[in-house]
C-alpha cells in the first residue's frame, strides 16, 4: 500500500477474519456460520484493489463471483456478499448476523500497525489517531451479552477527543451491529468506559 493510506493488507484481513469468527463462536453460533463470517472477514476489503471509494460494493460483487467460481452454495455466497457490501460506515449497516460480526471485527482494528506513513511530521488526523492506539482488544462477554472494545491511546500523540472526531460513525455502526446480535457495545479508552 502507498504511504499515507491505512493498511488493508494481510495483517488487517487476518485480524478481522479471526475476530468475526470469534464473535459468533463466543455467542454460540453454528460452526458453518462462524466459517462464513471468517471468509467474509478475509475478503471484506478486496474492493480496495478497484478503488477505496465504494470498495464495499465492488468488493461484494468480486467476492460473490470468486466464491461462485469456487463452487460455493448460492445462499452462502449471497450471505458473504451481503456482509461485505454492508461493512462500510458510509453506506452500510448490519443486515445479518454475519454482517454484524464483520462490522464489529473490522471497526475494532484501530492500531498504530495500520499506519503506513512513516513520517510523523506529515501525519493527518487519521494517521495520528491510529498511531496513538497502542493496544486494541475486542472482548465478547457472552454471559453479560456485551462486546467490549478496549483501547489504549497514547494521549501525548493524540487526545481522546480526536478519536471521536474521526471514528464516531464507526463507533455508532459498531453499537448498532452489536444490537443486531442482541448484545451491548461498550467502548473503553485508557480504562474509562465512554459508551
Amino acid at each position: 500500500m502507498d504511504s499515507g493510506y491505512t493498511e488493508h493488507s494481510h495483517r488487517h484481513i487476518s485480524i478481522v477474519s479471526k475476530r468475526a469468527g470469534d464473535i459468533l463462536q463466543e455467542l454460540g453460533y453454528p460452526e458453518r456460520t462462524i466459517e462464513l463470517a471468517k471468509i467474509a472477514g478475509y475478503l471484506h476489503d478486496i474492493g480496495n484493489c478497484v478503488n477505496r471509494t465504494d470498495h464495499a460494493h465492488s468488493g461484494a460483487i468480486m467476492a460473490y463471483s470468486i466464491l461462485k467460481d469456487m463452487g460455493m452454495d448460492v445462499k452462502e455466497r449471497t450471505e458473504i456478499m451481503m456482509a461485505i457490501g454492508n461493512h462500510d460506515e458510509q453506506t452500510g449497516t448490519a443486515v445479518s448476523d454475519i454482517s454484524a460480526a464483520l462490522i464489529l471485527a473490522d471497526k475494532s482494528d484501530v492500531h498504530r500497525d495500520r499506519v503506513t506513513n512513516t513520517n510523523l511530521s506529515t501525519f493527518d488526523i487519521h494517521d495520528r489517531v491510529n498511531y496513538a492506539v497502542t493496544n486494541a482488544e475486542l472482548k465478547i462477554d457472552s454471559k453479560e451479552r456485551k462486546a467490549i472494545l478496549n483501547l489504549t491511546i497514547d494521549t501525548k500523540l493524540c487526545p481522546v477527543l480526536d478519536y471521536f472526531e474521526i471514528f464516531m460513525d464507526r463507533t455508532m455502526m459498531s453499537k448498532y451491529a452489536a444490537k443486531y446480535l442482541k448484545i451491548w457495545f461498550e467502548l473503553v479508552i485508557n480504562g474509562t468506559k465512554l459508551l
